[in-house]
């Protein structure tokens, strides 16, 4: 019965072919013909392959390979240079080879939901134009920090892994309006999640988050959710000040980072001749309070935001823990109020 609607197609110079719960274990060669062809439609059969044949058809735009058997992303699409959509859901994806991203120039939406994916490749970055990337219910246990050179990406959807962290260069992704993390395994989120200045709509529910980083009442966002996940509440504890002890990486870091602040400084210089030293001092932060540079070494606090006046986005959360650090006790016990210590479980 394929065969009967391939040849109807040729025939017509068809410019879509549904082959959709046709049983199918191989897309018929003949397929290949059909040069004028823009939409393929292949869900819900037993595929496990492409043909080298499907190749030809340089005009597709959509591809529709969702239920089928793939076991990782088939290398003949990197052929189709006019790719703009690609459904490849619920198959039994480990596995998405570097090469598949070197023709794929033009794709703006990619579906990878309901696969076994555990890592993603660097090459990613190749798909300039993508505006929609969902790669929900996999196995994902990291993010590549290539993954936040697409410049183009308007939904990110990455719900249902097992992500434990992002990676701060999050904060490259300014175009950037959707992003769903719901259920993973997210302790917290990156500092540069504050620069995504379209982002409207964060899903961080179902994770281990317990503050949010220290800007984040500044991101224009109209949706929130955050429920199920073990926030910080404003309650009152007794504490005790232990003395700091600064690791020697630590002293020496802060009295470089003091030193670079002077415009004039040896220190300068040194640094640009040493690239180690330069990415180490790179990671630095600045405490909330007296605007010194540190390294490792702080004190979490956090500050309580009212997110129906701060943030005008709808949540079902009333005070957003934000997080605030600071370099030392003696700055700790000048904090402004507002400014409370987390207490250690």
């Amino acid at each position: 019965m394929a065969d009967g609607l391939i040849l109807r197609a040729i025939r017509g110079k068809a410019k879509s072919l549904n082959l959709n719960g046709r049983r199918l274990q191989r897309v018929p060669v003949a397929v290949g013909c059909l040069l004028n062809l823009t939409e393929l439609q292949l869900k819900n059969n037993s595929l496990c392959r492409l043909p080298l044949e499907l190749s030809a058809l340089c005009s597709l735009r959509v591809l529709h390979l969702g239920n089928n058997h793939f076991e990782k992303v088939p290398e003949e699409i990197k052929y189709l240079k006019s790719l703009e959509r690609l459904h490849l859901f619920g198959n039994r994806i480990t596995e998405v080879p570097a090469a598949v991203f070197d023709g794929l120039g033009n794709l703006l939406f990619l579906n990878l939901n309901n696969n076994l994916l555990e890592h993603l490749p660097r090459e990613i970055y190749k798909l300039e134009r993508l505006e929609m990337l969902s790669i929900n219910h996999n196995h994902l246990k990291g993010v590549p920090k290539e993954l936040c050179l697409l410049q183009n990406i308007k939904e990110l959807h990455l719900a249902d892994n097992q992500l434990d962290s992002l990676p701060d260069e999050m904060g490259y992704l300014t175009n950037l309006k959707e992003l769903r993390l719901s259920r993973n395994q997210l302790t917290g989120l990156p500092e540069g999640i504050c620069k995504l200045i379209k982002l409207k709509i964060l899903d961080v529910a179902g994770n281990y988050i317990r503050s949010f980083p220290s800007a984040m009442h500044k991101v224009p966002l109209t949706e929130l959710y955050c429920e199920e996940n073990p926030l910080l509440e404003k309650l009152p504890v007794f504490a005790s000040q232990q003395e700091e002890i600064l690791t020697l990486k630590e002293i020496t870091a802060r009295l470089i980072l003091n030193h670079l602040l002077s415009r004039y400084s040896f220190f300068r210089e040194q640094v640009r001749q040493h690239p180690e030293a330069r990415s180490v001092l790179s990671s630095r932060n600045i405490c909330a309070l007296c605007g010194r540079w540190f390294l490792d070494m702080w004190l979490e606090c956090v500050t309580f935001v009212d997110v129906k006046k701060k943030m005008k986005t709808s949540s079902n959360v009333q005070l957003l823990p934000i997080r605030v650090l600071l370099c030392s006790h003696r700055c700790f016990n000048q904090r402004e109020n507002g400014i409370f210590g987390v207490a250690v479980q």
